[in-house]
């Protein structure tokens, strides 16, 4: 890029009247908009306050332990994985000969060293531990190499002589749906008569359109570290989001009862669903090269295995048929979503659904119907990613609603807020859930006056007037992001809470820290229930042997299911604390109140510890568990039908982009957010939440590309080929403000969850460049609908633009 483009780009106050200054902190410098309680030294509350995080202050200083930190025990071994190097075919031998004539290599670990089941322990039921007689894509394990170092075991596993036959192989989605090759059926939705409103609208446009999967690229990669204990037993420490399910596969792997296994995780580097199911694999490999050989073995992936090993988020392909008004208003849609699932189901089939259930995002479809098809290719396994199938659906709906305002020469905002759901009117979803908490008639219009959008608008359409290489576009998008796990099972929870005599608290919950803040949130919500500062809470290591049968830390459900679980623990301690100090000072229970580390009865106040010291010598029970289940859902899983979330998460953004004509190089310039958090807990962990996912959901939309060859290897498999934002791609203005209402429905504190409803918010960004892209073209009203593929990488910007070839 050119200096005079640089700055042109830079957004100068000066030069530019559409300029907004950034923030003089940057990003980290958005203010909440959650007014704090008064401060007192008494009645000092911990939620909805700015806490740090529970760890930062370690993570920052490096003393902060993950999985590979961890003290080893004597003997130690490590395992490296043998990988497939085909995407399809049959396996007929492996020679290790020449891996074991290496120095410090113990052996090999295959399929028929497995004393339990030789398939995974995963819901379908279709997913081997290791390789057998066929191999199902590139970079599928087959076994293990066992050696007294790391690096012993990496060389020799390349080292393992592979004999496999190729077979056909299937490596995209259009010839997955040619043979009809699927992991799971079909799915289809129906509601109203989509045929005869498509036959009957005024105007109708069909499209078609693809969007990349996403690496997870969590910065500590998958590891886990088995140690076989005494008398058959198991201590599993596995970088996971779900360490019940690791604790299923591996005691099912090895043919032993769940109690028999425990597994444990302190925190992970990052998740971002990528370790919900498959950091299993790890465990389960590890566990078995620890079974045969006797002594604990470590397995961590290296950057480049990682991400040929396992499975990224769902790439999509669409193809739409939308009826529409002369006002923009959907008459009727019909749509087809095709999900790329890889070799076996996964995750695939929860995914999926909630793509269909997102596929509204925001807008009533009185009369739609949607087809959903879950392909079976030779790649890796695809897998649970930030959003969980919702960015994909919600990324459909967002561009059918682009194209029918570019057709009509309307502001896509007049178009969107015309298709919205109402309230008390046309709010029932295509699933049949009622729409209860609608906030964005509300919320939309302040982002819109917030942002200066009508004004930014004009003199966007003015600088692309003047300006012939580069074009800026804009857009402002919401979120409608449901709440709970599909999945109505999982939406349960357990919790520990224990008071020792000291008066010190120690929490143990179901959850698991990945670095978005739960236990910091979750020793907020005990603090406040037992009245006492929060340093005196610690939230201690999740684990299998204390909360058993948890649900994944998933769904953004992680501080609703978690914190209602130990928030009851607490209040049950805090019950019989208050019983006991009702006895001594003879008042009703209820009278006796918990603030500021002090117990208050109306004729005493005492101090937290004392209050604890004496209940203790009075034998009352200083310690409870707490168990909560979400209310409210249902869902048939059949039909797709039902009320599948407990609540609502709403949000808005706009974005400035702008692009080279010439080179297809583009450049977020300024977002405005405006998210609903509830109550927030702790508004910098959720104002931190929102960025991240925001610009998370940008890499998704613009720079990360996984770019499968004509063999099916995986071309982008390291940081040299596979980009994800940079602190250079943050755009210098990104302002965020927090929607000022509580949750309507009794969630804990009033809050909402929000660990993935901000990715979305990124989809304001590929609709501004697709706005950028109407403009570099010329387009008037009625032109040929943008076909901008996602990751709109300069490349596929020019090739949406015209300049190359399709």
């Amino acid at each position: 890029m050119t200096q005079r483009e640089d700055a042109l780009l830079s957004r100068d106050a000066e030069d530019d009247p559409i300029a907004i200054v950034a923030d003089a902190a940057g990003a980290a410098g958005a203010t909440p908009q959650v007014p704090s309680p008064p401060r007192s030294p008494v009645a000092e509350s911990a939620m909805g306050r700015a806490h740090p995080h529970e760890s930062a202050r370690a993570q920052v200083m490096g003393s902060a332990h993950y999985i590979d930190d961890l003290p080893e025990l004597k003997g130690t071994l490590y395992a490296a994985p043998i990988l497939s190097t085909v995407a399809h075919g049959t396996l007929s031998g492996v020679d290790p000969a020449e891996a074991l004539a290496l120095p410090g290599v113990r052996g090999v670990v295959l399929a028929g060293d497995i004393p339990g089941d030789p398939v995974l322990a995963a819901f379908a039921h279709d997913e081997p531990i290791f390789a057998r007689d066929t191999v199902q894509h590139v970079g599928q394990v087959i076994g293990l190499v066992v050696a007294d170092s790391v690096m012993a075991a990496r060389r020799a596993a390349r080292k393992v002589k592979l004999d496999i036959a190729p077979l056909p192989a299937v490596l995209t989605v259009q010839d997955a749906l040619a043979a009809q090759s699927w992991v799971l059926p079909p799915v289809h939705v129906r509601r109203g008569d989509a045929a005869g409103a498509l036959a009957a609208a005024t105007h109708r446009l069909q499209g078609r359109m693809e969007v990349g999967g996403q690496e997870h690229f969590y910065l500590e990669g998958q590891i886990a570290y088995a140690l076989p204990l005494e008398q058959g037993q198991w201590w599993i420490h596995s970088s996971t989001q779900h360490p019940g399910e690791v604790q299923h596969w591996v005691a099912h792997a090895l043919g032993l009862d769940s109690h028999a296994v425990r597994v444990e995780c302190r925190r992970m580097g990052g998740g971002f669903g990528g370790k919900e199911t498959q950091a299993g694999h790890l465990a389960v490999w590890a566990a078995l090269a620890a079974h045969k050989f006797g002594h604990p073995v470590k397995l961590r992936l290296d950057r480049d295995d990682d991400f040929v090993v396992t499975g990224k988020r769902h790439p999509f392909a669409y193809e739409w048929d939308v009826g529409f008004d002369d006002s923009g208003r959907i008459a009727g849609l019909k749509l087809m979503m095709a999900a790329n699932c890889g070799f076996s189901a996964d995750l695939s089939g929860p995914v999926a659904d909630r793509a269909v259930f997102h596929c509204d995002n925001a807008y009533f479809l009185e009369h739609v119907e949607i087809a959903s098809y879950r392909c079976k290719t030779n790649t890796q396994s695809h897998t649970a990613f930030r959003g969980f199938g919702g960015p994909q659906g919600v990324l459909a709906i967002e561009a059918i609603l682009g194209d029918i305002a570019r057709h009509l020469g309307l502001d896509a905002l007049d178009v969107r807020l015309r298709n919205l759901y109402g309230v008390g009117e046309r709010d029932v979803t295509h699933y049949q859930m009622r729409v209860e908490d609608n906030i964005l008639h509300e919320l939309l219009p302040q982002l819109e006056q917030s942002a200066q959008y009508r004004q930014r608008q004009k003199a966007i359409a003015a600088w692309n007037a003047q300006s012939p290489v580069l074009k800026r576009g804009l857009a402002l998008t919401p979120v409608k992001f449901g709440i709970s796990f599909t999945a109505t099972l999982f939406n349960q929870a357990g919790a520990l809470v224990h008071v020792y005599t000291d008066g010190s608290v120690q929490v143990n919950h179901g959850g698991t820290e990945m670095g978005q803040g739960l236990h910091t949130k979750v020793a907020q919500i005990v603090a406040d229930e037992l009245g006492v500062p929060l340093p005196r809470v610690l939230v201690a290591a999740s684990d299998t042997s204390k909360v058993p049968n948890a649900s994944a830390t998933a769904a953004s459900s992680g501080t609703d299911l978690n914190g209602r679980a130990a928030q009851y623990a607490a209040r049950t301690i805090r019950d019989n604390l208050a019983a006991f100090v009702a006895g001594l000072d003879r008042c009703g229970a209820g009278a006796v109140r918990f603030q500021g580390g002090q117990v208050m009865s109306p004729t005493a106040t005492r101090r937290w510890e004392d209050v604890v010291k004496e209940a203790y010598a009075n034998r009352i029970q200083l310690w409870s568990d707490g168990f909560y289940r979400t209310p409210k859902i249902h869902y048939d899983k059949t039909t797709l039908t039902g009320r599948p979330f407990f609540y609502f998460a709403y949000g808005a953004a706009c974005t400035e982009v702008a692009i080279d004509t010439q080179t297809g190089e583009s450049r977020v310039l300024a977002v405005d957010i405006l998210h609903d958090v509830g109550r927030s807990i702790n508004p910098a962990i959720d104002i931190g939440q929102i960025e991240g996912g925001f610009i998370q959901g940008m890499g998704w939309l613009t720079t990360e590309e996984l770019v499968w060859d004509s063999t099916g290897r995986l071309a982008t498999h390291a940081p040299s080929t596979y980009k994800i934002p940079a602190t250079g791609d943050v755009p210098g203005h990104l302002k965020i403000a927090l929607w000022h209402e509580a949750n309507r429905e009794d969630n804990v504190g009033g809050s909402k969850a929000v660990g993935e409803p901000p990715f979305m918010l990124a989809v304001s960004v590929y609709e501004a460049l697709r706005n950028a892209v109407a403009a570099g073209r010329g387009d008037a009203p009625g032109a040929a609908r943008v076909a901008l593929r996602a990751p709109a990488t300069a490349e596929n910007v020019l090739r949406a633009l015209g300049r190359v070839p399709d």
